[in-house]
């Protein structure tokens, strides 16, 4: 099994930057591919970015592309995002999620999550 806990969020101004990380403990870290997933208040739980096992590919939703960038060091075990020009629709929890290559776009392509940070972004 995989453990899974996030840090870095906070609350920040429109057009700052916050970096989040995800720090993984258990099973062998590079033997996952990564994704990022928010959830504002009232609102389904969405897809923000995606990162392969070794880091070669990346994806990103459209609401997020050109400002977010998904990164991993599989020697720390870690996978961060980092989050520049930030908006107050980036509001949410942000969790980051553990599971095997294929649609990284949905959830159920996950096996294990964090339990999430909050990232707040005032205007």
């Amino acid at each position: 099994q995989v453990q899974l806990v996030e840090s870095g969020g906070g609350l920040v101004q429109a057009g700052g930057s916050l970096r989040l990380s995800c720090a993984a403990s258990g099973r062998t870290f590079s033997g996952y591919a990564m994704g990022w997933f928010r959830q504002a208040p009232g609102l389904e739980r969405e897809f923000v970015a995606a990162i392969s096992r070794i880091g070669g590919s990346t994806w990103s939703a459209d609401s997020v592309k050109g400002r977010f960038i998904i990164s991993r060091d599989n020697t720390n075990n870690t996978v961060y995002l980092q989050m520049n020009s930030l908006k107050p629709e980036d509001t949410a929890v942000y969790y980051c999620a553990a599971g095997y290559s294929g649609s990284y776009y949905y959830a159920s392509t996950y096996t294990y999550w964090g339990q999430g940070t909050q990232v707040t972004v005032s205007s």
